[in-house]
């Protein structure tokens, strides 16, 4: 695992144990700044799934711009042939 994800990993479960206690407080009765709280830790937990997933692909597939240079190559090629 790259440094990146570990990163990535380490602030969702930071983030995952804080969901975690704001939904206890909410157990116990509305609160609306824990509501408000809760909303951003959901957004911003979205967002690092999202890096995490583009980094694993990266890792895996290589640099975006490459990937795309080698479609376009084969595309090429294709209708070369």
């Amino acid at each position: 695992m790259t440094t990146a994800i570990a990163t990535i990993h380490d602030e969702i479960d930071r983030l995952t144990e804080r969901r975690n206690e704001l939904w206890h407080v909410l157990s116990a009765g509305r609160d609306p700044q824990a509501v408000d709280e809760l909303k951003g830790i959901e957004a911003k937990l979205a967002e690092l799934w999202d890096a995490h997933r583009a980094e694993r692909a990266r890792l895996r597939f290589g640099e975006r711009e490459q990937i795309v240079k080698r479609a376009r190559a084969e595309e090429r090629l294709e209708r070369a042939a």
